[in-house]
């Protein structure tokens, strides 16, 4: 299975660096972007989405990063700044591509 990647020079040792993940934090929710920068629990994303619901697809964010959404509610934020994350799961290029119909314009 090939993830979708993106490269960006880091001094982190997170190995997802440079890499499409979704995000689980303990407060914040769940995002997915690319990741930029990663210590402890604060992180950086870019071309970052917020998944705030989602329906009839994965049972768990594993199998959403896997397979993508069937139904879901995503929202754009060009860049985000995230404490407490507590879970970094690489993402495959289908569903990255299953996210891109569910995004919400916020104009």
């Amino acid at each position: 299975m090939k993830y979708y990647e993106d490269t960006i020079n880091s001094t982190s040792n997170n190995p997802y660096i440079g890499m499409r993940v979704l995000v689980r934090t303990f407060s914040a929710g769940v995002h997915i972007g690319t990741l930029v920068s990663a210590n402890g629990g604060e992180c950086e994303l870019k071309d970052a989405l917020r998944l705030w619901k989602w329906e009839d697809g994965g049972l768990s964010l594993s199998a959403i990063a896997t397979n993508g959404v069937v139904k879901a509610r995503l929202n754009k934020t060009p860049k985000i700044y995230l404490t407490n994350a507590i879970e970094y799961i690489p993402i495959t290029s289908k569903s990255d591509e299953s996210f891109a119909k569910w995004i919400e314009d916020d104009e």
